[in-house]
């Protein structure tokens, strides 16, 4: 067999013919679940899935700025990411210079730099910043729109989204709708004032840039305990079995001499046991990674010079 006619056939292995590319149906999946996982909170997921789209399938130029824009304001607007969401900005900047999105994309690398405590690189970026039309960017926001602030959408999404950062014991509050209405006019309030505090100067602030870094440190401990301590206790029907018995004359009904008048069953008092047992196992785990912490860090107490 001449050797020439088995060049053809192991280019197009080589190439990769043969159907091993995804086809249009499977992307067009991908995505409806993409948009699927915003609408459910699922964010991080949401960005996975977009960027297993952007990875596996073949784009024109301007979906490819489309998603990257998607998943920037994915990571700036709901995960906090802000070092992610500007690579994607940039990203966008870079390759796509002519995209429509630009004059919008500028602006968010400026509030990814102002939020990364980079003032300079923001003034910076704000100086190249040629400001277009925004009303040209499409808005990709989950759900129909309940509020404008001029030109800006205040969407469902939106508005879900805030409720959900609250603390749980109050977030319940906000589920029915004259509830939803109340806070949306709180949420479209403070975002009015706050605007005109920027237009005010009022981010450069002396006692205002000290408060937020006081704000930021409280932040930072408050989400480390989170994760260090309070998302790793662990309570079971046997531990707080186990602390009812050991301290079930604190839940007993007393008299005005502190008499037991009536033991109360685990069955009545069960939450509230499990709330005390939860804060003692909390309190040791701090105490435990305090102890750890100061000991590591050499720390050292001089009592003595304290007047």
């Amino acid at each position: 067999m001449n050797k020439k006619f088995l060049i053809f056939p192991l280019l197009l292995l080589a190439l990769g013919c043969g159907g091993n590319k995804p086809s249009a149906v499977d992307g067009e999946k991908l995505r409806e679940y993409a948009g699927d996982l915003v609408n459910r909170s699922l964010y991080k997921q949401a960005v996975a899935a977009y960027e297993t789209y952007l990875r596996d399938y073949r784009l024109d130029e301007r979906e490819t700025a489309n998603l990257y824009y998607t998943v920037a304001n994915l990571y700036f607007d709901r995960l906090r990411n802000y070092e992610e969401a500007l690579a994607y900005y940039l990203k966008i900047k870079h390759f796509y210079p002519e995209n429509t999105l630009i004059p919008e994309v500028n602006k968010k690398i400026i509030a990814c730099l102002e939020r990364l405590d980079r003032s300079a690189d923001a003034r910076q970026a704000l100086d190249e910043t040629v400001q277009l039309d925004p009303a040209q960017v499409a808005k990709k926001r989950p759900g129909a729109v309940v509020a404008r602030i001029g030109t800006r959408e205040i969407t469902l999404g939106d508005l879900n989204f805030e409720i959900d950062q609250l603390p749980p014991s109050v977030r319940d509050q906000f589920r029915d709708r004259e509830k939803k209405v109340a806070f949306l006019q709180e949420y479209v309030a403070t975002e009015l004032l706050y605007d005109t505090a920027k237009r005010a100067g009022l981010d450069n602030d002396q006692q205002v840039v000290e408060g937020a870094f006081q704000a930021k440190k409280m932040l930072m401990v408050r989400r480390l305990l989170q994760d260090k301590i309070a998302d790793r206790i662990q309570i079971n029907d046997g531990d707080i079995d186990l602390y009812y018995q050991a301290h079930q004359t604190d839940y007993a009904e007393k008299d005005d001499k502190g008499k037991v008048k009536r033991e109360k069953p685990l069955s009545e008092v069960r939450q509230q046991v499990a709330q005390d047992l939860y804060r003692q196992k909390y309190q040791q785990a701090f105490q435990e990674m305090i102890s750890r912490t100061m000991l590591s860090e050499n720390v050292q107490f001089l009592n003595d010079q304290v007047q």
